[in-house]
């Protein structure tokens, strides 16, 4: 059994259905990607993972309960973390402060800070940083800071959308190699990546999506070197 089931959801914005019966399964500890065309819904899939979009048709599993449907405030208690796209920081609160607001729904204690600390050696442009107010943080650094506070909910499953957009190339190398440090120390991510290549580099598995509908699937690897795929979706 998969830590998530997704099994033919559909979903969309009021009249406007953008999943046309999308299936997925995410291993633990793997990493997953979703590739695809503008428009192909790889956004909308996590918006509705994360119970910001009505699931019409279909089914949700996670760690074998049926999550169809939950509020966000419900599948972070489940274990689900989202990082969205774009910058979603508290701009006028400093990195510390900011770390500690993602952990809300925990009590405060020692193995809170351990975490913490665990955070600012995964990232160590935050530890220098940890008064400064975010706003003054890169955009790197703010993604950076982000998917820590996310990773202080201890979650089973980080959803990560577009985590390297508007980068700079030489901090979305650096981005995706925390996430191979976070996926070698057990952590489950499924991510949306607008870098294809470099995502399917490495994930342990992928979807291909078009017009909201699962258009290829398979390893990273087999992806990658899929040449339809190269030819359609990779621009090579």
């Amino acid at each position: 059994m998969a830590l998530l089931e997704i099994r033919d959801i559909r979903a969309g914005y009021g009249r406007i259905e953008i999943l046309k019966g999308i299936s997925m399964d995410v291993e633990e500890g793997q990493v997953v990607s979703i590739i695809g065309p503008n428009g192909a819904g790889k956004s909308t899939v996590f918006k509705t993972l994360f119970g910001m979009l009505r699931v019409t048709a279909g089914q949700v599993r996670f760690a074998g309960q049926e999550v169809t449907n939950l509020p966000p405030s419900r599948l972070l208690k489940q274990g689900i973390a989202y990082v969205p796209q774009g910058r979603n920081v508290f701009p006028l609160m400093s990195v510390e402060q900011n770390l500690r607001l993602g952990a809300y729904i925990r009590p405060r204690s020692a193995a809170l800070e351990a975490e913490i600390a665990r955070v600012y050696d995964t990232f160590p442009a935050l530890e220098e940083r940890r008064h400064q107010r975010a706003s003054d943080l890169s955009g790197g650094q703010q993604q950076m800071l982000e998917m820590g506070r996310a990773l202080l909910l201890k979650p089973r499953l980080l959803l990560l959308d577009e985590p390297t957009l508007g980068l700079a190339p030489i901090v979305f190398k650096e981005i995706f190699r925390i996430i191979e440090d976070l996926r070698r120390a057990g952590q489950t991510i499924l991510m949306v990546e607008q870098n294809a290549a470099q995502a399917l580099e490495i994930s342990d598995y992928a979807y291909v999506l078009e017009l909201g509908r699962n258009k290829f699937e398979g390893t990273g690897a087999a992806i990658r070197t899929d040449e339809r795929i190269r030819r359609l979706y990779l621009g090579r």
